[in-house]
């Protein structure tokens, strides 16, 4: 066992016996880490209030390679991150993908997912308000595609024929678009062809062109959300998915 310093970003933590807390963080070294922070539920705690969700900063921690709990014992916090919780809905969006980068992250991650998580979490934390919902689709998408479950745009997902302008027929259980053949006997979203235009800008972490209404937003949540219950989580319950899905009522 060594004490090493990295590069973290809190994601997640919950209690741990009366005294302790158990977090899981984004770290620049090492990828996604589950750790014990000793003595964290006192009053008089040496984290104090440190371990804030998304908060980012060095973590020195006693690592050993063969554990799968690791023990924290010191956080510095550089930077909290306390703009996610200015509405229900910027807040929703970072835990979703913090949900992902914890159950999905490659095992061997190497610094790239530490900085979609980073760059996506400022991202989210400085938007404009009128622009969250459209932000958040992007952080998803692109969280999506840099844990390494994108889906097929530029060719068809079934038998990788190359696709026209006419081919915007989205299979959710195919993983991408497919070509007017194969569309035919499957059953597929069409997409309008902004729509199209704003998945492709999503997918590459760029916000769209096009401007898109409340209801074509609703339509961009969901479709997200059916690709990654099927293609990332096969199946499996992913709660904070769910809530960022339900949009809060207050898409823009």
């Amino acid at each position: 066992m060594s004490l090493v310093s990295t590069e973290a970003i809190i994601l997640q933590t919950f209690p741990y016996s009366e005294t302790s807390k158990i977090a899981r963080l984004a770290t620049r070294e090492f990828g996604v880490l589950s750790v014990v922070a000793k003595g964290a539920r006192r009053s008089k705690s040496k984290f104090g209030a440190n371990l804030q969700l998304m908060s980012g900063g060095s973590a020195q921690l006693y690592f050993r390679q063969t554990r799968d709990l690791h023990t924290l014992a010191e956080f510095d916090v550089e930077t909290q991150r306390l703009g996610l919780a200015r509405d229900i809905e910027r807040y929703a969006a970072a835990t979703a993908l913090a949900e992902l980068v914890i159950r999905f992250s490659p095992q061997q991650s190497g610094p790239e997912i530490y900085e979609l998580t980073r760059q996506s979490l400022d991202v989210l934390q400085d938007a404009d308000p009128e622009q969250v919902s459209t932000v958040s689709l992007m952080v998803m998408w692109s969280g999506v595609a840099g844990l390494g479950f994108a889906p097929t745009l530029g060719a068809c997902a079934v038998d990788g024929a190359s696709l026209t302008a006419e081919d915007r027929d989205f299979s959710v259980p195919d993983g991408g678009f497919v070509c007017r053949s194969c569309a035919r006997s499957r059953e597929t979203s069409r997409l309008p062809v902004h729509d199209c235009q704003a998945l492709s800008a999503f997918v590459s972490g760029q916000l769209p062109t096009v401007s898109l209404t409340a209801k074509h937003l609703t339509a961009h949540r969901r479709l997200c959300a059916r690709f990654i219950q099927r293609h990332v989580s096969e199946g499996r319950e992913l709660k904070g998915l769910d809530f960022w899905e339900e949009g809060n009522g207050r898409a823009r």
